[in-house]
C-alpha cells in the first residue's frame, strides 16, 4: 500500500530496548534526557515505540495525542481493547485518554522458598493477606533460622528496583498512588505507612540492612535467595523467567519449580489497596503510539491495530513464553509456564502503572532516599518530614503535594 517502513524506535532513539527488559531498568533510564527518544514533530514513522514512563510527558509537551484524535472514533471501538484488561491499558493512558496500545508488560508478586517455609512450619501454598501476615511469616522464619527471612529492596543503591519493588507495591497496598488526582503524594499516611513497614523488616531482624547499601545489593540478593537464604523476596516477573531460570538464569535454580512459590502482593489489610482491592502489583512495559502528523491517519491505524492483533502479537513471540497485553494470547502461549500464567490472570487485572510525567524519576528517587533513612534508623516521621519537603522542592510547591 506505499505505507514507509515502520520503525519499531522512536525518531532520535537508539537501538529498541527489547520489552523482556525489567520496567526498573528502562525507567532508570529515563532519567537521562540525553537517552529521551525526540521524534519528529513534522515528520518520522507513523508508529512509535515508546516506554510507557515516557507517554505523559509526551502528550503534554504536544509530540503525541489521543489515538481517537488522530485515526477516529474507530479506535475507540476496537475489538482488541476487550482483550486487553483495564488495569494493562493503563499503561499507554494518561489522564483519561488512551494514547497508546500496550505491548509486554509484567507483575510483582512475593517469590518464597518452599523448603525454608517447611523448615518454619509455614503453609504452602503461601496466600498472605496482609502486610502483618508477611511479618509474621518473617518472625517464623527468624525463629526457624532463616539467615534473610524477607528481602524488600530499599535505599538508592538498589535505584528505581527499590521504588518498583518495594515502595509503590506498598503504596498502593496503603490505598495511594505516587501520583493522583493531579498531585503527588507527599508525608501522608498511607506513605508514612509504607516506611513503617520498612522500618519494622529492617529494625526487628526480619531483613538485612547491609544489602539495602550495597552497589550491587540487588545482584546479591538474587544470589542468597538461589543459594537458600532468602525465604521471601519481592520482585518482577523476571526474576523468574531470566534470573533464576534453571538453565540459562543469572543465578539459575535447577529446583526452581519445585522450590519456588509465588503469592500476591496483599494489601495492607483486606480491601485497603487502590480501587478498595485486597492484593495490589505494579508493572511496566512499552505502548506503540500513532504520529499525530501521519499523511494517512486511518491507515497508520489499521496498521497499529494489526500489530496489536492475536495474530500479530503471537507471530511476534516467535514461540518464546513471555507476557504480552492480551489475554488470549497470554492463555495460549504460557499454559506451560505456571508462574507466568499467574501473572497474566491475577496480577495484571489489579496492577498499576508509574505516572508518566518528567519529573517522576527525581521523586522516585526521593521515595527511594526516604526508605534508606528509615532501613538506617532515622524515625518514620523524620523520613517521611524529608521526603515531603524533597518532592515539594520538585514539582513546584506544596500546592502540587497531597499530604
Amino acid at each position: 500500500m506505499g505505507h514507509p517502513p515502520v520503525r519499531g524506535r522512536a525518531e532520535g532513539q537508539g537501538p529498541r530496548r527489547p520489552c523482556g527488559v525489567p520496567a526498573e531498568r528502562r525507567g532508570r533510564r529515563a532519567v537521562q534526557d540525553q537517552d529521551r527518544p525526540r521524534p519528529q514533530v513534522a515528520g518520522g514513522a507513523d508508529v512509535i515505540d515508546l516506554d510507557g514512563i515516557w507517554a505523559g510527558e509526551f502528550a503534554q509537551a504536544g509530540y503525541i495525542k489521543p489515538l481517537a484524535e488522530v485515526a477516529g472514533p474507530e479506535a475507540d471501538s476496537w475489538e482488541g481493547w476487550s482483550r486487553i484488561p483495564q488495569a494493562v491499558q493503563g499503561l499507554g493512558t494518561f489522564e483519561g485518554k488512551r494514547y497508546g496500545l500496550p505491548q509486554g508488560t509484567d507483575g510483582r508478586v512475593l517469590f518464597y522458598n518452599k523448603a525454608l517455609f517447611r523448615k518454619a512450619g509455614l503453609p504452602d501454598p503461601w496466600r498472605p493477606r496482609s502486610w502483618q501476615e508477611i511479618l509474621d511469616a518473617g518472625a517464623a522464619l527468624k525463629k526457624a533460622g532463616v539467615p534473610v527471612p524477607i528481602q524488600i529492596n530499599a535505599g538508592t543503591a538498589m535505584g528505581e528496583a527499590t521504588t518498583m519493588q518495594g515502595a509503590l507495591p506498598l503504596l498502593a497496598g496503603a490505598g495511594a498512588e505516587i501520583y493522583a488526582d493531579g498531585k503527588w503524594t507527599g508525608a501522608s499516611r498511607a506513605l508514612k505507612d509504607v516506611l513503617g513497614f520498612y522500618r519494622r523488616v529492617y529494625s526487628g531482624g526480619l531483613g538485612d540492612p547491609r544489602l539495602q547499601q550495597e552497589a550491587r545489593g540487588r545482584d546479591k540478593s538474587f544470589a542468597q535467595f538461589a543459594e537458600g537464604r532468602i525465604a521471601i523476596l519481592a520482585e518482577g516477573d523476571y526474576f523468574w523467567r531470566s534470573v533464576i531460570e534453571p538453565k540459562a538464569g543469572v543465578a539459575p535454580m535447577k529446583d526452581r519449580d519445585s522450590v519456588v512459590g509465588y503469592a500476591l502482593i496483599p494489601a495492607q489489610r483486606p480491601g485497603a489497596g487502590i480501587r478498595g482491592q485486597d492484593f495490589v502489583s505494579m508493572s511496566g512495559g512499552a505502548v506503540r503510539v500513532l504520529n499525530p502528523n501521519a499523511k494517512n491517519p486511518k491507515l497508520a491505524w489499521e496498521l497499529l491495530s494489526f500489530m496489536h492483533s492475536a495474530e500479530a502479537t503471537t507471530s511476534q513471540l516467535a514461540g518464546a513464553a513471555r507476557i504480552t497485553s492480551r489475554t488470549d494470547v497470554n492463555d495460549a502461549v504460557l499454559g506451560a509456564d505456571p508462574m507466568l500464567k499467574f501473572v497474566s490472570d491475577e496480577v495484571l487485572p489489579l496492577t498499576a502503572y508509574r505516572p508518566p510525567l518528567a519529573v517522576y524519576p527525581q521523586v522516585s528517587v526521593a521515595l527511594q532516599e526516604a526508605t534508606a533513612a528509615v532501613v538506617s534508623g532515622t524515625s518514620v516521621d523524620e523520613a517521611a518530614a524529608a521526603y515531603q519537603r524533597k518532592v515539594e522542592s520538585l514539582v513546584g510547591g506544596p500546592a502540587n503535594v497531597a499530604s
